[in-house]
């Protein structure tokens, strides 16, 4: 086992970390530019590094700074968290060059799975169902019409390296695909330096449901499970639940199991979540985050697991603690992201805390680097905190999140807290029937 690891992150994320290393006994690392010097993550860590000033791109992003650190503290493995470089082959190569040792899968993997094209192909070759859609990148609007007449409007244009709901577009007819086309690849252009794209076949109300797998990198996997994902603003979400609302166990048992046979099949090591849209009872793949994901701890509430912990052990050479059969479902759990945004424009709010209190009680917890007197910057992603409950069951785990968000108090900023206590009056909501396009639908209605 490591004896200290490097967490390569910062937020609530990175204080996730450190807990899961402080009950294992692992002393741990934290980075942080000079905007983050005050951060939660600093003061909880055994040590402190500081790797740059506050432009994301001269500090957290910055591989060499990060090597640099591992190599000053004796830290033998980086835990990248979610964001910045926990998805970059370059990075998890340089690392292992290095002797340093990445928990997370492998560069290759890594690598496969962030190209679209690339990832769809994959699986579709180990029996994962995927949307219909090209075959490869479409490099011109002559092609782009081809494909969109044999597989049917209305169709959605992607970035190939795309993410975050970047460089997406959709047609629903051909007089609309010249314009998606030209926007999403100016877009992909912009956002990732690749303006390739891609076409799939647009599905009119989808779930997003994802899939939780956890490999050992020596054939053997696990699922744990779906999270219903489909309550997204810009193909962003804004809260998850597990187990899915509309998810029977037959449904369940199926889907897991293909996807866990297929990450097996490849030796994929550590937590990895493969996305996918469900539509009248078909799951059509769209992505697979090599990962943990934000929503990880819906999951956790659910089986009883600690996710982070597992990749540790996992990255270390040790066996998973947990076999498919000894996974089972208890009660149902939801969380929310809370931003810190100015609703309904959802303009950044940057600033002082001057008050802070998180909520308690039975089934509730709160994972936030926030504390009264805490100076929110401007550089990074406005997510400040998430409120996760969990219940016996799904109404249960409702009441207690309207609850929960009576109790939390951020003052002095802007929160999303009220766009939450007001969607939990929505009868959709209450009875778990939503599609991906619900809440921007929802959003228009309530303010236009």
């Amino acid at each position: 086992m490591f004896d200290k690891i490097l967490i390569a992150n910062r937020g609530e994320i990175a204080l996730r970390v450190i807990r899961a290393c402080r009950e294992m006994g692992i002393r741990s690392v934290a980075v942080h530019s000079t905007a983050d010097a005050d951060a939660m993550h600093v003061r909880m860590a055994d040590e402190s590094v500081c790797i740059g000033p506050a432009p994301a791109s001269e500090s957290y992003l910055s591989m060499a700074r990060i090597i640099s650190a591992c190599e000053i503290t004796g830290a033998q493995a980086v835990h990248p968290g979610y964001g910045f470089l926990s998805e970059n082959a370059a990075f998890v190569q340089a690392l292992e060059d290095h002797g340093i040792t990445f928990i997370g899968p492998t560069s290759d993997h890594i690598r496969i799975m962030g190209d679209k094209i690339t990832a769809k192909d994959t699986m579709k070759a180990l029996g994962v169902p995927c949307v219909p859609g090209s075959d490869g990148g479409v490099p011109d609007m002559a092609t782009a019409l081809r494909v969109a007449e044999a597989i049917g409007y209305p169709v959605i244009v992607k970035a190939t390296a795309g993410g975050g709901g970047r460089g997406m577009k959709a047609a629903h007819g051909a007089s609309e695909l010249e314009v998606a086309f030209r926007t999403a690849r100016a877009e992909a252009k912009a956002a990732f330096g690749n303006d390739e794209v891609y076409l799939e076949k647009y599905l009119e109300r989808p779930r997003h449901i994802e899939i939780q797998i956890f490999g050992d990198g020596k054939g053997n996997a696990v699922h744990l499970g779906e999270r219903d994902c489909s309550l997204q603003r810009r193909h962003q979400k804004v809260l998850e639940e597990a187990p899915g609302p509309v998810i029977t166990p037959k449904m369940r048992a199926e889907i897991g199991a293909t996807c866990a046979a297929a990450v097996a099949r490849i030796g994929y090591a550590g937590a990895g979540t493969i996305e996918f849209l469900y539509e009248d009872g078909r799951f059509y793949f769209i992505e697979m985050n090599t990962r943990l994901q934000v929503e990880h701890p819906v999951t956790e509430a659910i089986f009883g697991v600690d996710l982070v912990r597992e990749q540790i052990r996992v990255a270390a050479g040790m066996p998973m603690s947990f076999t498919q059969d000894e996974l089972e479902i208890n009660g149902h759990a939801i969380e929310v992201r809370i931003n810190a945004e100015k609703v309904p424009g959802f303009s950044p709010s940057p600033g002082r805390v001057r008050m802070y209190h998180a909520p308690g009680g039975l089934g509730v917890r709160m994972d936030s680097a926030l504390y009264a007197g805490y100076a929110i910057p401007p550089y990074y992603d406005s997510l400040i905190g998430k409120l996760i409950v969990h219940g016996r069951d799904r109404p249960e785990a409702l009441a207690r999140l309207r609850r929960a968000l009576g109790e939390l108090v951020v003052d002095g900023v802007d929160t999303t807290m009220p766009m939450f206590r007001a969607l939990l009056q929505e009868p959709d909501i209450q009875n778990g029937e939503y599609s991906i396009h619900w809440l921007e639908r929802w959003l228009a209605s309530q303010f236009g």
